[in-house]
């Protein structure tokens, strides 16, 4: 399967010609956050104050990478567990954030909040994430450094090999992946 070369930002045009189970490489830029930051994020949002960053149309990824070595831009960057966002990632949508970077399920309340604000949910590879590092060619600090990991970055990515796991209509990979597999197994037992 070909792979779509795709750059952000993820504007609603772009997050329609994406669908479930589509292989991507990513350019462009990302901010990081976990949950420590997304809870942040909210708590910034609801005394009306501004996100340290334009959230329209925006890509978060869902990850802390670890300190970089001397020479590298970032330290392994692999993906965290998106259910941890799951209580926070409506709230950000609805001011304009569109693409989610992460792994793992995710809530129905986030699959619908998707479908109203034209979201798509990429997937990243877990446990690869020194080669997922190698795509990230610009890191830059902008807000939370007393959160560490979870302090929120700027990124600048190039080719990062990505899956879109739900698309804005709500089709979700690990669903049609899982019955599509049984089905073609059930085929193999007759």
């Amino acid at each position: 399967m070909d792979r779509k070369k795709i750059t952000l930002p993820l504007t609603w045009e772009l997050a329609l010609t994406l669908h479930a189970g589509d292989q991507i490489l990513l350019t462009g830029t990302v901010y990081t956050s976990r949950d420590a930051g997304h809870k942040r994020m909210c708590e910034t949002l609801a005394k009306g104050e501004p996100l340290p960053f334009d959230p329209s149309d925006a890509t978060i990824y869902y990850v802390g990478p670890t300190p970089a070595k001397p020479g590298q831009v970032i330290g392994s960057a692999g993906p965290t567990t998106s259910g941890r966002m799951d209580a926070y990632a409506p709230t950000l949508m609805c001011v304009g954030a569109r693409g989610m970077i992460g792994k793992g399920a995710r809530l129905p309340e986030v699959v619908e909040a998707m479908k109203q604000y034209s979201g798509v949910y990429f997937g990243a590879i877990g446990g690869a994430g020194a080669l997922l590092a190698k795509c990230i060619k610009k890191s830059e600090l902008i807000a939370y450094e007393d959160l560490g990991a979870e302090a929120l970055r700027k990124l600048y990515v190039e080719d990062m090999p990505l899956v879109v796991i739900i698309d804005c209509e709500g089709n979700n990979l690990y669903e049609t992946g899982r019955s599509a597999y049984l089905h073609s197994h059930m085929l193999e037992q007759k």
